[in-house]
């Protein structure tokens, strides 16, 4: 068994001057860096609907996008292994969580995939539908969750 270790750096960038000393007077602004090897750091905040800057990503679509990429990543491994000529690639993911209103807790209940992808000719149609179970199976940040992914991809020639 190998171990991969992930690391970058986090900083609450949000202090307007007297830090936390109320709910109201600080911003949920931060920045993810990843040392000096990245080309720039990703801006964070909360979601709005908490306090937080719209023009910013938040941690909830961070999550959606990670589960996203990685399915496209292995999906496209999986084709170029099995012959399936991918020319291009695009999805616009949906997370779904659900908060407690009265505590405050929430948690995520789903996120749905609609890839929509062109394949070289449409022999391969059929086998680019079905890849995308391997795909979800191989998928590193799929398997670190507890609610279901759901893919409806959509193929055409081209």
């Amino acid at each position: 068994m190998r171990k991969h270790n992930y690391s970058a750096e986090l900083k609450w960038t949000g202090n307007t001057g007297s830090g936390t000393s109320a709910y109201t007077s600080y911003e949920r602004s931060f920045v993810i860096e990843s040392g000096d090897i990245k080309v720039r750091p990703i801006l964070g905040s909360a979601d709005p609907a908490f306090r937080g800057d719209k023009s910013r990503y938040n941690p909830e679509e961070m999550l959606v996008h990670s589960v996203s990429s990685c399915h496209m990543l292995w999906y496209l491994h999986i084709c170029a292994d099995n012959g399936v000529v991918v020319n291009s690639y695009s999805d616009n993911p949906i997370g779904e969580m659900t908060e407690e209103s009265n505590s405050g807790v929430g948690q995520f209940t789903k996120i749905v995939l609609t890839p929509r992808i062109k394949v070289a000719n449409k022999t391969m149609v059929e086998k680019a539908i079905s890849l995308h179970g391997k795909a979800h199976q191989m998928c590193f940040i799929a398997n670190s969750l507890n609610f279901p992914v759901q893919i409806i991809p959509h193929i055409e020639v081209g």
